[in-house]
C-alpha cells in the first residue's frame, strides 16, 4: 500500500524528501546533516531515512512459515546432570540440543566430557530419530565426540538417516581462537574429510563441517569480517570435501554456517540476509544451483554482562528476534547468567522461553523475510555483501582461510575494529546498560550452579603459530573496576566513594549530578548525593563528614562561573581530589589552578578516568 492508496491522505499534499530535509535543517540549526548519519565499525553509512526499496525480493531461508529450531545449550561437565537438563528442555519446548564439549569454541570454560561413556550418559533416553536437532560444538581436544555419537547411534540401532545431527567439525575456527596449529592445512584436510566421508558412509545426512563466524564476533570483530571469515572457511571445507572425491553437489549440503546474533537488531538482520546472498554467489561460481544455506545462530557472547545480568535477557530477546526474522534455521540463546558460570534452572528456562514466546505468541516465523523491501535493511544488506566479498577476495588471494590466518589478514582487521570498539565502550558511546551506564551497586548476588570444569590438555605441539582471536566481553573492563570496589567493601566495609558537590539549586545541578553518579558508579565508586550548596564553608564541612576521598562539582555553566573556583579551593583544602561535571571551557586553567583534577562529560574517556582514580586510591 502506498500513500496514494490511503483515502484519508488524499486531501494532503504528498510529502517529499525535500520537505523532510527542510524540517530537519530547521532542527539542526546550522549543524551539518552528516551529524545524523551513523557509521558501522566497517565504515558503512546508516542514513537517517531511506525510501522504499524497489524490486526487492525475499531472501530465501527457512521453508515458508517453518519455525527455527529452538536449541538449548547442554554444557554441564557432569554427564548425568547434563542428561537431566536435556530431557527437561526437550519436555518443555526445546526442539534441539547444542552439545557443547570441553575445549570447543564457545565452551567458555565448561563443556561436556568428550568420551564415549559421557556421550552415552548425556544421550540416555533421548530419541535422536524423533525429529529433534542435535548440534555439536567441538574443539581439537574433543573432536572424537563426533565419532562417539555416531557409534552411539549405531550401537542403539537408530537409523542415522533419521537423525538430524550437525557435527560441527571446524578446525579452522579452533586454529583462529588458539592462534596455532600442530598441523599444516594440507595435513588437516585428510583428517577432516576422512571423518566426513566416514560419517556420510554410515548414513548420516549431515551437515558435517561448520564455518563459525562467532570466532570473529567474540573477538570484537565487525559484521563484514565475520561474513568474510565464514565465506573463506566454508569454501575451504567445500574444496576439501570435493578434493576428497565427493561430488560437488553432494558436498554442497555438507557445509553449514554459524553466526552470532547481537542486540543491534537491524545490523544483525542484514548480516544474516547477506550471508545467504554471499553463499549463493559462491555456489554459483562453483557451478552449483544455489540452495538455502543452513545458518545456526548463537546469541552473542561478547554482549553478556556479569553485572545486572537480567539486562542480558533483553539483549538476547532482541538478538533472537533479529536472527529469527532474518531466517536463521536454528537459534541457541546463551543464558543470561552464563558470564558468571553455569546457569541454574531459572536461567535455562528463560533462555528456552525467550524463543518459545517469540514463536508461539508473536508468530515470528509466519512471514518469510519480512525485511524484504525495507530501504534501510536492504541497503545495509547490499553494503555488507559488497564489503564482505572484497575481504573474502583478499583471503582468497592470500591462499585461503588458513593462509590468511597465518598472514594475520583477519586478525589485523579484527584488532582495528576491537580498538575502535573498546574506545567507544570506554567513552560510553556504545552503552552497556547495567555496566557502563545505570549501574546498580546494590544488586543481589546472582545464582549459578557449582560445577568443576573438565581439564583440557593442550592440543599437540604448536608448529604453526599466528595471532590468536580469543573471545572477549565488552563489559569486562568496567566489571574489573566493580570487582575492586567489591573487594574494598569486603575488606573495609565501605566502597570507594565520591561526594557530589552540587552547587546552587536542583534546577542547576540535577542533570549533571545524575550523569556523574552514573559515571562514577559504573566503576564501583559510590556517589554520595547532596541537596546543593551556595556556601563554600558548608560545602567543605559536608565533604569532611561524608568520609569520601573524591568530590565532583555538579551544576550549570552559569553557577560554575560564580561558585566553581571557590568551591574547588575549599574542597582541595579539605584533601579532596576534585572533578567537575562538564566539558572544559576557557575557564579550565583557572579551575585546575583552583584544584580541579579532571572533567567528566558525555564522550570523555570514563574508563581511563576511573582507572586513574583506582591507581590514585591505591597510592594514598
Amino acid at each position: 500500500m502506498t500513500g496514494d492508496d490511503v483515502p484519508l491522505a488524499a486531501d494532503f499534499p504528498k510529502a517529499t524528501d525535500a520537505d523532510w530535509r527542510k524540517l530537519v535543517d530547521g532542527v539542526l540549526k546550522g549543524a551539518p546533516f552528516e551529524k545524523l548519519v551513523g557509521k558501522t565499525y566497517d565504515g558503512l553509512r546508516i542514513e537517517p531515512l531511506y525510501p522504499r526499496a524497489k524490486g526487492a525480493a525475499p531472501v530465501l531461508g527457512r521453508p515458508a512459515a517453518a519455525p527455527w529450531q529452538i536449541m538449548q545449550r547442554i554444557d554441564h561437565p557432569d554427564a548425568a546432570v547434563a542428561n537431566a537438563q536435556a530431557l527437561q528442555d526437550l519436555e518443555n519446548g526445546a526442539t534441539g540440543l547444542a552439545l557443547v564439549f570441553a575445549g570447543g569454541n564457545g565452551s567458555h570454560g565448561f563443556g561436556l566430557e568428550p568420551t564415549a561413556d559421557a556421550v552415552a550418559k548425556v544421550l540416555k533416553d533421548i530419541y535422536l530419530d524423533a525429529g529433534i536437532g542435535i548440534e555439536l560444538q567441538v574443539g581439537p581436544q574433543s573432536r572424537m565426540a563426533a565419532i562417539h555419537i555416531a557409534e552411539y547411534v549405531k550401537s542403539n540401532g537408530i537409523d542415522p538417516a533419521a537423525c538430524n545431527i550437525r557435527f560441527g567439525l571446524d578446525p579452522l575456527a579452533a586454529c583462529a581462537v588458539l592462534g596455532n596449529s600442530p598441523y599444516s592445512w594440507e595435513e588437516i584436510v585428510p583428517a577432516v574429510t576422512g571423518g566426513i566421508k566416514g560419517l556420510a558412509g554410515m548414513g548420516f545426512k549431515g551437515p558435517f563441517a561448520s564455518a563459525d563466524g562467532r570466532v570473529i564476533h567474540d573477538a570484537g570483530g565487525s559484521e563484514v569480517q565475520e561474513l568474510a571469515f565464514v565465506l573463506a572457511c566454508g569454501l575451504a571445507y567445500l574444496r576439501a570435501i570435493e578434493g576428497a572425491g565427493v561430488p560437488l553437489e553432494q558436498a554442497q549440503g555438507m557445509v553449514y554456517a554459524r553466526l552470532a546474533a547481537d542486540a543491534d537488531q537491524f545490523l544483525t538482520m542484514a548480516k544474516f540476509r547477506a550471508l545467504r546472498l554471499l553463499w549463493a554467489r559462491v555456489e554459483t561460481a562453483c557451478g552449483l544451483t544455489p540452495k538455502p544455506l543452513f545458518i545456526a545462530a548463537d546469541t552473542a557472547w561478547r554482549m553478556l554482562t556479569q553485572r545486572d545480568p537480567y539486562v542480558n535477557m533483553l539483549r538476547a530477546t532482541i538478538a533472537t528476534f533479529a536472527a529469527g526474522l532474518a531466517g536463521a534455521n536454528s537459534i541457541t540463546v546463551l543464558p543470561h547468567t552464563l558470564a558468571l558460570g553455569l546457569p541454574d534452572p531459572f536461567a535455562r528456562r528463560v533462555a528456552r522461553n525467550t524463543q518459545l514466546l517469540l514463536l508461539e505468541e508473536s508468530n515470528l516465523a509466519k512471514v518469510s523475510d519480512p525485511a524484504a523491501g525495507s530501504g534501510g535493511i536492504e541497503t545495509l544488506t547490499a553494503q555488507l555483501c559488497g564489503a564482505a566479498w572484497s575481504l573474502f577476495q583478499e583471503s582468497e588471494k592470500a591462499g585461503g582461510a588458513f593462509a590468511a590466518l597465518q598472514q594475520g589478514l583477519f586478525q589485523s582487521k579484527v584488532a582495528a575494529a576491537r580498538t575502535a570498539r573498546d574506545a567507544n565502550i570506554a567513552k560510553r558511546r556504545d552503552v552497556l546498560t547495567g555496566a557502563s551506564e545505570f549501574p546498580n551497586l546494590h544488586e543481589r548476588e546472582t545464582a549459578v550452579l557449582n560445577a568443576t570444569p573438565i581439564a583440557v590438555a593442550p592440543y599437540g605441539e604448536a608448529k604453526y603459530k599466528f595471532d590468536a582471536l580469543p573471545p572477549m566481553r565488552l563489559a569486562a573492563p568496567f566489571e574489573a573496576l566493580r570487582d575492586k570496589s567489591d573487594a574494598a567493601l569486603k575488606a573495609r566495609g565501605t566502597r570507594p566513594s565520591v561526594f557530589l558537590a552540587n552547587l546552587g539549586t536542583p534546577a542547576d545541578f540535577t542533570a549533571r549530578a545524575t550523569f556523574a553518579k552514573s559515571l562514577f558508579e559504573a566503576g564501583g565508586i559510590q556517589a554520595i548525593d547532596t541537596e546543593g550548596f551556595a556556601d563554600p564553608t558548608q560545602l567543605a564541612t559536608a565533604f569532611k563528614a561524608s568520609g569520601a576521598a573524591l568530590a565532583c562539582l555538579c551544576s550549570s555553566d552559569k553557577a560554575y562561573a560564580d561558585l566553581a573556583e571557590t568551591s574547588a579551593k575549599v574542597l582541595q583544602l579539605a584533601d579532596a581530589r576534585v572533578y567537575l561535571a562538564g566539558r572544559p571551557t576557557d575557564a579550565e586553567p583557572a579551575l585546575r589552578a583552583a584544584g580541579v583534577t579532571g572533567f567528566v562529560f558525555a564522550g570523555c574517556d570514563a574508563l581511563a578516568t576511573l582507572q586513574d582514580i583506582y591507581r590514585w586510591l591505591a597510592s594514598n
